[in-house]
């Protein structure tokens, strides 16, 4: 059964910082390029980050340029998103999502993933 599935979001103050996990199972991960979105309330999801199938590229939103950094470990099938200096903006459900495609092409759609996790909140608050 094809599967991922987020973890290590939380409560943290701003400033703070979090590393969320998305661990896959039931497909072959080396062949998916992975992406994180994020979807505050009452706002559209947005695409965070998008990784290669071989971690060799990454991409990010202008957004979080700086403060977060997305790498894969395909050995774990697991891809992490470090957060950094985290604001009350970034405050959202946090979701990874995996394309066949090898590469992140057109990769803040939505619609271009194929599987997605369960989402894990993130809430940055004093």
């Amino acid at each position: 059964q094809l599967q991922l599935v987020e973890s290590g979001g939380g409560l943290v103050q701003p400033g703070g910082s979090l590393r969320l996990s998305c661990a896959a199972s039931g497909f072959t991960w080396n062949y998916y390029a992975i992406g994180w979105f994020r979807q505050a309330p009452g706002k559209e999801r947005e695409g965070v980050s998008c990784i290669t199938s071989s971690g060799g590229s990454t991409i990010y939103a202008d957004s979080v340029k700086g403060r977060l950094t997305i790498s894969r470990d395909n050995a774990k099938n697991t891809v992490y998103l470090q957060m950094d200096n985290l604001t009350p903006e970034d405050t959202a459900v946090y979701y990874c999502a995996a394309t066949r495609r090898l590469r992140c092409q057109i990769w803040n759609v939505p619609g271009n993933y194929d599987y997605w996790g369960q989402g894990t909140q993130v809430t940055v608050s004093s």
